[in-house]
């Protein structure tokens, strides 16, 4: 099978953006209809639950920006005091053919970086003052260029929304075992003792399993999507030793992100908590990163 085009990966993203949001809404349906049996509300429960997934659903589809950016404390990046990031950001937009960007910074020491957005119209880069401090030019541009790939390719609304409704899932799950905990509403007494058990067991089962689930998920669609944006940020900018260099740099922070969180993670050029499990990893290990990125032919 022959490689596929930009236009083909951008379609393919949409669709698993509209996929994954499909799949998202019966995890949480699962979820909250076991809240609506415990607590026993009834069809108006019900009701109330589907509403608030479709209220959901379209927050985090059009304020999917808004939210990830409050998520982690950002703000607008001041266009005279951060002159040279607008600077570097216009000038990679440019060469990407895409509008540009809103920028925005966040106070940590971490380099690091993410791009958010519903489509490259509404699309943001936020950078730390970390990285501003750690990179030199050539490799912010590679940084910039790596985040403008993911504007580009319309990775950014299938990773924020991941992220949303990842975290949704995580809050429900942390309220479910606090409330089984602390036994708030107390269980049904008119009901089977047998039933009641098993609903009990499927729904604490449905807590754990689905933000693992999620978090898979989640790893799977970010690790390939990091190659990607690097080899076609490196085309951008017509330089691969700029981001190369940049991630050797960011690979040698050891320090963890004070403001990230798990749902937040995978967005990050770089995983804000260090070295993870294989399996559970949000991004592909960054030396094999710079090693495709030095093999590359520009």
């Amino acid at each position: 099978m022959g490689k596929k085009t930009l236009y083909e990966l951008q379609a393919e993203n949409v669709r698993k953006t509209y996929f994954f949001i499909v799949l998202f809404s019966l995890m949480l349906f699962a979820i909250g209809y076991f809240f609506v049996w415990y607590f026993n509300w009834g069809i108006t429960g019900i009701v109330f639950l589907a509403i608030f997934i479709i209220l959901y659903n379209w927050i985090a589809y059009e304020q999917s920006d808004k939210i990830a950016l409050a998520s982690v404390g950002a703000e607008p990046a001041d266009p005279e005091e951060y002159y040279l990031l607008h600077n570097v950001v216009e000038e990679v937009a440019l060469a990407a053919g895409v509008p540009k960007p809103k920028v925005y910074i966040m106070h940590e020491n971490q380099p690091n970086a993410f791009a958010t957005g519903k489509d490259p119209k509404h699309a943001a880069i936020c950078v730390t003052t970390g990285l501003l401090k750690t990179m030199n030019r050539e490799e912010l541009q590679g940084v910039i260029a790596h985040e403008m790939s993911h504007i580009r390719n319309r990775d950014i609304l299938l990773m924020t929304v991941v992220a949303i409704v990842a975290g949704l899932i995580i809050l429900l799950r942390d309220v479910f075992l606090r409330s089984m905990w602390w036994g708030v509403g107390g269980r049904r007494r008119d009901k089977n003792d047998n039933l009641g058990f098993i609903l009990l067991l499927i729904g604490l089962i449905l807590s754990i399993i689905a933000p693992i689930v999620v978090l898979i998920i989640r790893s799977a669609i970010s690790r390939q999507r990091e190659f990607l944006a690097d080899a076609t940020g490196a085309y951008i900018v017509r330089d691969p030793y700029g981001l190369a260099s940049a991630l050797e740099k960011i690979g040698n922070y050891a320090k963890p992100m004070r403001t990230a969180s798990n749902a937040t993670a995978h967005m990050f050029i770089s995983n804000p908590f260090g070295k993870v499990e294989r399996l559970f990893a949000t991004h592909p290990p960054i030396e094999e990163r710079i090693r495709r990125l030095k093999s590359l032919t520009i």
